[in-house]
């Protein structure tokens, strides 16, 4: 079993959410973040000031999918999020040694 953690515009989650669901994954949290990466921000004015906007909002989606489907759940998240702009965001993918679903103790890939 493969976690995937996808940092997305906040634009594209919908494109994103219905992406893994055509691709077979129905599990999925999205929790709203506010960070940067390299672009380190923007500087906008307000009411006549200047000030800067360090820490973007962003969407992270969370996700864990079996080995077989890691492939095509990546491929998923970045045909939907890819903008080719600066900003499209990150995807990091870790081992997850055992999942356990609380309601009945199922575990391993059968829990996802």
């Amino acid at each position: 079993m493969q976690k995937i953690e996808a940092i997305i515009q906040p634009s594209k989650l919908d494109a994103v959410k219905q992406a893994l669901l055509d691709a077979g994954i129905e599990g999925m949290t999205i929790l709203e973040a506010r960070g940067h990466g390299r672009q380190k921000g923007h500087t906008e004015f307000y009411r006549g000031r200047e000030y800067t906007v360090d820490l973007l909002p962003k969407i992270k989606i969370e996700t864990v999918v079996a080995d077989e489907i890691l492939d095509k759940a990546v491929e998923a998240i970045l045909a939907a999020a890819r903008t080719g702009k600066i900003g499209d965001g990150k995807i990091f993918i870790s081992k997850i040694d055992e999942a356990i679903r609380i309601r009945n103790d199922e575990r391993g890939p059968t829990a996802i």
